[in-house]
């Protein structure tokens, strides 16, 4: 059976719980997935100092089994419109998965979280993506199928890029159910391309 991995950074949770959304989504489509997390990099005092999510229950992901799996949907917060530290750290360390060509042909996908509507969801998206092309992966955005990322009457993440959500400046507002709707759909969307390249 074909397997998904989602792979995820997430400091304060808001990624985390998209991250099993998308989850959700590729099981709903019938496919196996495992949910994996990059290693924080920043000292564990200095992390609790501001309030990071330091327990979370996703496995840390190793490199290696990178080519285990169909597809491998990334998301991350932003950092100053680009991805973190953390997870561009994991993918420095995939250069012998490149030579090989081991995930040529893969397919991948996105998702993130910012603190504002314009705090560069869309540079986050195409920094993460950017990683994934260099590997030779076939990418997927969030298909305007899914209606959701249309919505004009409430404030909500989603882009034809990648599944998105805001959580403001102080980290209080949590995934709405259109982004987690989105975050789902992504990851049934992601799981239909697999069956059909397989």
């Amino acid at each position: 059976m074909s397997k998904v991995l989602v792979l995820y950074y997430s400091s304060y949770g808001h990624v985390e719980t998209m991250a099993y959304a998308v989850a959700e989504g590729v099981k709903a489509a019938g496919l196996e997935v495992d949910v994996r997390r990059v290693p924080e990099l920043v000292p564990e005092d200095a992390a609790k100092a501001h309030h990071f999510k330091t327990e979370q229950d996703a496995p840390l992901a190793n490199t290696a089994d990178l080519p285990l799996y169909d597809a491998i949907i990334v998301g991350a917060p932003t950092r100053f419109g680009r991805l973190p530290a953390q997870m561009a750290n994991f993918w420095d360390q995939t250069g012998g998965l490149w030579a090989k060509g081991a995930l040529i042909g893969k397919v991948g996908a996105v998702f993130t979280s910012t603190a504002t509507q314009h705090g560069g969801q869309e540079t986050t998206l195409y920094s993460l993506m950017s990683n994934l092309l260099h590997h030779g992966m076939v990418i997927s955005g969030l298909p305007y199928s899914f209606q959701g990322q249309m919505k004009l009457d409430t404030v909500t993440g989603g882009s034809p890029y990648g599944a998105t959500t805001i959580a403001a400046g102080d980290g209080s507002r949590q995934p709405d159910e259109n982004e987690l709707a989105g975050a789902k759909f992504l990851g049934q969307h992601v799981a239909s391309l697999v069956k059909k390249l397989a």
